[in-house]
């Protein structure tokens, strides 16, 4: 078990702020966004706490946020209707008897050296929360009371300490993950669990991204050790005509993978490097190959590995639905431990596989709506369509663009960068543009 001591409410906005900027640094909007509105929420509970709760409100509010293998518990201390302080606590769930409740488990620790309240909020009632009621009462000398708000001012402070406890987990394991013990273990447990005859120290993950039935793209992420590894990442692209489905991109997106394996693993590094030309991008093989998906999924990379004559890489697919690991042509999927590290591990692959596919996704198909923007265009050839697509990269940067910032493109100059302004901001009212991130949300 951990323990995070907050000092002060400003603690959490201070350090909310400054992961919300390292996400936005990392091109990590979705979780920017979310985060900056937790800030927002969060902000506005402290400056209005004294409007919102009534003054005579005394109570400790307690709210958790589950994953896999941990939980976090953030308790609120409220007095005089006031937010005076906080902590958050960390478990290892593994650690939890069965059908023990996670409150249960740490109210012992909370209330060690300080008396309980008289009221105390949740965000979920536990099965045993009369037990629990008689335990806190007794260790505080009079009734004390168990409560989960339905509605109004309450709930609005237990959903927000709820967030809190979401982001104690995150800033937790987020350190947790860079422990070389912690991710030694788990990777011993997926070679276990796989059956594989060496430790899956190159961990490569595929996943298609195919929004709408438009612009289709595949990502490759590469963790080693457990870390991630982003100067090894690539982004395919996948013609649209190819009119495939995910398990015809993957076959697809396999074999260039590996085809470019093949071609690049006898090439001499030595050498290379001696005659100043760059490494090899692709002549390294993994341990295993991890594809977001199921059964079909995994099938299709099995028959493109299979179809090069690649028969030493180990390969699973992670299902979303019920997280459950296929190997080819298994009838039936292996099940990890539902609170294991080598799940979790697992997990954290397929989902950067993700976020990195949809972060490529949004970036082609904003260009594509740029090009068909500027084909609307009066008086722009070629050359100045691909000068302006070159520069500005998105509908978005386009828009915010000035008439001057327009001119300095090569061959547009002042009047056609009038013109272009000019018909850009008639025609700006019939489409949502996602500032961020530059996506045509509408299209």
């Amino acid at each position: 078990m951990v323990q995070f001591l907050e000092k002060s409410p400003e603690e959490i906005s201070v350090r909310i702020e400054r992961e919300m900027q390292a996400a936005a640094s990392a091109e990590e909007y979705e979780k920017a966004a979310k985060l900056r509105d937790q800030l927002e929420a969060i902000n506005k509970a402290f400056e209005s706490t004294d409007r919102f709760l009534n003054e005579n409100v005394d109570a400790d509010v307690l709210s958790i946020h589950e994953e896999i293998t941990h939980a976090a518990l953030s308790q609120f201390i409220v007095a005089g209707g006031r937010i005076t302080g906080s902590r958050s606590w960390v478990i290892d769930r593994a650690n939890l008897l069965e059908d023990q409740s996670i409150i249960t488990a740490l109210v012992a620790k909370i209330y060690e050296e300080t008396p309980p309240p008289s009221e105390i909020l949740v965000d979920k009632l536990p099965n045993d929360v009369s037990v629990l009621e008689q335990w806190l009462s007794e260790k505080r000398g009079k009734s004390v009371s168990v409560i989960q708000p339905a509605r109004g001012e309450k709930l609005e402070l237990v959903q927000m300490v709820k967030r809190n406890a979401n982001q104690a987990l995150i800033q937790y394991l987020s350190k947790r993950a860079n422990d070389a013990a912690v991710s030694g273990g788990a990777l011993a447990d997926i070679a276990e669990q796989l059956e594989l005859l060496e430790l899956p120290l190159r961990i490569e993950c595929f996943d298609i991204s195919n929004i709408q039935g438009t612009s289709m793209v595949a990502s490759m992420v590469v963790f080693e050790d457990g870390q991630p590894k982003k100067s090894d990442y690539r982004r395919f692209s996948i013609a649209d005509e190819s009119e495939f489905d995910d398990t015809r991109a993957m076959h697809h997106v396999i074999t260039r993978r590996f085809k470019r394996y093949l071609d690049e693993r006898n090439i001499d590094l030595a050498e290379t490097n001696a005659q100043g030309g760059s490494r090899p991008k692709f002549a390294y093989p993994p341990q295993l190959v991890v594809v977001d998906g199921g059964k079909g999924q995994v099938n299709a990379a099995a028959n493109a590995l299979r179809e090069l004559g690649i028969n030493d890489v180990a390969l699973c697919g992670l299902s979303k639905r019920l997280e459950e690991v296929w190997l080819p042509n298994n009838s039936e999927p292996i099940i990890f431990p539902r609170h294991s590290e080598a799940l979790y591990l697992l997990q954290k692959i397929r989902d950067e596989a993700h976020r990195f596919a949809i972060n490529f996704h949004r970036s082609k198909r904003s260009k594509v709506m740029l090009e068909s923007l500027l084909d609307e265009i009066n008086g722009l050839g070629e050359v100045r369509r691909k000068a302006l697509l070159s520069h500005f990269g998105s509908v978005s940067a386009l828009r915010a663009a000035t008439t001057e910032e327009i001119s300095v493109v090569p061959g547009i100059g002042e009047k056609m960068a009038k013109s272009i302004a000019d018909q850009i901001r008639l025609g700006s009212t019939s489409v949502n543009v996602d500032m961020q991130t530059g996506e045509i949300l509408d299209a």
